[in-house]
């Protein structure tokens, strides 16, 4: 939607004329959960009420009044009206609709304006709200306010609000991962001994954040500390954990270390996630070892669970990309021979570039045995 049908959008509701809902469907909109948000952006930043709004996409758009943000934003609009009880209303439909919140609730909060006092008694007040209505609003609510003050950085705050309601893993989680965020690895790594100090114990999710970090910044030793420390914590690394490793020595290209790591994964009886599998196929091929990229594709279809045609595609995605068209073709054909149905975008792709390079003949190959392809599984699942 244009900025342009946004403002007019805007102006009908700024107006609260008594027909607004008759001129809002009058206007025969399009809405998407991004044109929205925009249109709730500005009421907020405006301080002009949204009910009405919200109202009318409940009745005309149910689909998009179930939206987490969109629920959010509507919350957040009370919140800079100081509407607690309308806030209150809407949290407890929420609840009944299963509707959970996002930190984008809570815009409203005075996170920088206040002393620290003041914002302290702010957010007493913003808990009563949720206990109050409990349920999943509440869940949601405080996981959501923990979020907003972690991303600005106000992660005193962020503690606060647990020791106000509780303590979990889930919460800290949080914080460490927008500790890394900000490379505060220091304060990330003695937000560990707190955890631990009042009983929470960090679990891979935790480390993870710390790991993908580390390795993001070239902190290689840090790194593997902090591995060796989550091993003799008794937390065991995760599929996650080996690709992070993986990624990072794939990076440097350091692809044998990056083997190493598969090994000690599947030793453990881990299964590689797709995106594992998409580290070593570009790392083998970004290597130029293209033979290795397509043994991999061949071994990994037979040993792991992932469906082959997402592994294939990938490699017929990468050989057309670097322009290396009859061997992308092959790998497709090689795939609908095997009852595999390529990726249709890497499909379309690699046809057009072989129509453009005047190779016809493998084209009209590829296409007719795309063709006969989904002709057969049409037949079956008919």
């Amino acid at each position: 939607m244009s900025p342009k049908r946004i403002s007019e959008i805007i102006e009908v509701i700024r107006s609260d004329e008594i027909d607004m809902e008759v001129k809002l469907n009058l206007m025969n909109l399009r809405l998407s959960v991004a044109s929205v948000t925009e249109i709730f952006r500005v009421l907020n930043l405006e301080r002009l009420s949204a009910m009405r709004f919200f109202g009318w996409i409940s009745h005309s758009r149910s689909g998009l009044s179930r939206n987490y943000d969109i629920c959010s934003l509507i919350i957040d609009n009370c919140g800079r009206l100081g509407d607690y009880e309308t806030m209150r209303c809407l949290l407890k439909d929420f609840n009944s609709r299963r509707v959970c919140l996002t930190s984008k609730a809570f815009g409203f909060v005075p996170v920088f304006t206040l002393s620290k006092a003041s914002i302290m008694d702010f957010v007493r007040k913003l808990i009563e709200v949720l206990d109050d209505v409990g349920g999943a609003c509440r869940r949601s609510g405080l996981f959501g306010l923990i979020e907003m003050f972690s991303v600005s950085g106000s992660f005193e705050m962020a503690k606060f609000v647990m020791e106000v309601t509780e303590r979990k893993t889930s919460y800290y989680n949080i914080l460490i991962k927008e500790m890394c965020r900000k490379c505060n690895f220091k304060e990330a790594r003695d937000l560990l001994d707190e955890m631990r100090l009042f009983g929470c114990r960090p679990n891979a999710k935790t480390y993870n954040y710390l790991l993908s970090s580390l390795c993001k910044n070239n902190r290689d030793d840090e790194a593997c500390n902090v591995l060796e420390e989550m091993q003799e914590a008794g937390c065991p690394p995760d599929a996650l954990t080996f690709e992070i490793f993986i990624y990072y020595t794939y990076r440097l290209g350091k692809l044998d270390f990056a083997i190493k790591f598969l090994d000690q994964m599947v030793s453990r009886g881990l299964e590689p996630r797709l995106t594992t599998h998409a580290a070593f196929i570009k790392g083998y091929f970004h290597s130029r070892r293209y033979e290795e990229a397509y043994e991999y594709v061949i071994d990994s279809g037979v040993t792991y669970k992932w469906p082959s045609n997402m592994i294939y595609s990938l490699l017929a995605s990468l050989h057309q990309r670097n322009g290396n068209l009859i061997s992308a073709q092959k790998i497709l054909i090689e795939m609908i021979e095997k009852g595999l149905k390529p990726n249709f975008s890497v499909y379309k792709r690699v046809l057009e570039d072989l129509d453009k390079s005047g190779r016809e003949d493998l084209a009209g190959d590829l296409r007719s045995r795309f063709s006969s392809l989904s002709f057969q599984s049409s037949s079956e699942t008919g």
